[in-house]
């Protein structure tokens, strides 16, 4: 299929690896020019490298902490400040008991993972209406819809920036941008391998046990591939996906046993 998006200006925030690589990687197969992200300039710039020898799409790197404004301007600069499509991504806070959050720790989660996303928005969404045409989509987590234990944090604050953004998304789309959220599950990453291994700490087993009790509880019988997650977030993208709009959209290989 093709969709639409060949010569649109793509951001990608926290793209070095993961989920938000696969999603650049897609984006720019599908022909966006890219500007992406992360904390480890050696290791973004490789990633970036990575993706432009495997797509022939233009790839700029911006190096930094997201959590820095400075490296959030610098983002939209790079992008020639006509931002056409923005995927909102993060790390994840540590899991972690809910008892032994301070204040201090639940500041800094929401900052990440509310406050950050909603001003990248601030910063990209009133051009992409002026143009009339936009796709903003957040990467949040499948605890949204059905909170984990440990992840408490991660889910108030994802659940947070999806109920502020749902009600953005109503008064741009007539603009012609839309705005949603996609829900991983389990994939094959880096972040999973973390919480493998505080999973496998708390119940006194090793890691690959806690990973095939995981792989056993999701219907799917596997893990997610990030190819498959970055395919997802292109086609909401697309030029076809325009009137889909303030969606949470799970991920997960059946994981979460419900119908809404």
């Amino acid at each position: 299929m093709d969709l639409g998006i060949a010569g649109r200006t793509a951001i990608v925030c926290a793209s070095s690896h993961g989920l938000g690589r696969a999603c650049a990687t897609a984006l720019a197969r599908a022909g966006c020019t890219l500007v992406v992200n992360g904390r480890d300039a050696d290791d973004g710039a490789a990633s970036a490298a990575a993706i432009r020898a495997d797509t022939g799409a233009t790839v700029t790197f911006v190096p930094g902490d997201l959590g820095d404004a400075d490296v959030r301007a610098a983002l939209v600069e790079a992008a020639g400040g006509a931002v056409d499509i923005l995927v909102n991504n993060n790390g994840g806070p540590p899991a972690r008991d809910f008892r032994q959050l301070d204040g201090a720790a639940i500041h800094a989660g929401v900052e990440a993972n509310m406050v950050v996303p909603i001003d990248m928005v601030r910063r990209t969404v009133d051009g992409m209406a002026a143009r009339g045409w936009g796709r903003i989509l957040c990467i949040t987590s499948a605890s949204v819809k059905q909170p984990l234990a440990g992840l408490d944090l991660s889910s108030g604050a994802r659940i947070g920036l999806t109920g502020f953004l749902a009600g953005v998304a109503r008064q741009v789309v007539g603009s012609g941008v839309t705005i949603n959220f996609l829900l991983p599950g389990a994939f094959a990453t880096r972040r999973i391998d973390t919480l493998n291994r505080a999973a496998a700490d708390a119940a006194g087993i090793s890691p690959e046990e806690a990973l095939e009790r995981r792989r056993r509880a999701i219907p799917a019988g596997r893990l997610g591939e990030p190819d498959e997650f970055g395919a997802t977030c292109a086609f909401l993208c697309s030029d076809q996906a325009g009137y889909i709009t303030g969606q949470s959209i799970l991920i997960d290989g059946g994981a979460y046993p419900g119908v809404l």
